[in-house]
């Protein structure tokens, strides 16, 4: 029996538009979790460090002022990567090349003062955390979030 070598043409030999369409899709869920924990975080150490009023049962505030002030730059900070994060998930929604979503990522990183890099880890994690069985799609979104991270660490972003 001849074998046709033309069975793995057409998209057959890995994920397809369509494929990286659903990949971006789930990268910009898994990012817009991640927000979601970033914000919660940053929400938790902002009430730590704030005084209950007179009559409020709980704890107390931080007494020491550099422990205070310490908890809340890093609320802070986790408050702007959590906006950078749902920035980025944003924009992912965009049908766009994987050069021209690092470009607009990086600008969006650099208005609020941080390395676009910083996005990296974030991606990673909803890379991660897929929710699906769709293989492609998954293979689609781990490229797609690798090559975003290459980007963005070469400062071509």
């Amino acid at each position: 029996m001849e074998q046709d070598d033309d069975v793995f043409d057409g998209g057959f030999g890995g994920p397809g538009p369509e494929d990286f369409a659903n990949g971006a899709a789930a990268l910009a869920a898994g990012l817009i979790r991640e927000g979601q924990n970033l914000a919660a975080a940053a929400a938790a150490l902002r009430a730590t460090a704030t005084p209950n009023p007179p009559g409020v049962p709980g704890g107390e505030a931080l007494s020491d002022i550099r422990r205070q002030r310490m908890v809340l730059h890093t609320a802070g900070e986790a408050a702007l990567r959590a906006a950078l994060v749902l920035d980025a998930a944003a924009l992912l929604a965009e049908s766009r090349a994987p050069a021209d979503h690092a470009l607009r990522i990086a600008e969006a990183a650099r208005k609020v003062g941080l390395p676009p890099a910083t996005l990296s880890p974030f991606l990673r994690a909803a890379a991660l955390d897929f929710r699906t069985d769709d293989a492609a799609a998954r293979i689609a979104a781990s490229t797609l979030a690798t090559d975003l991270c290459a980007l963005l660490a070469q400062g071509q972003g």
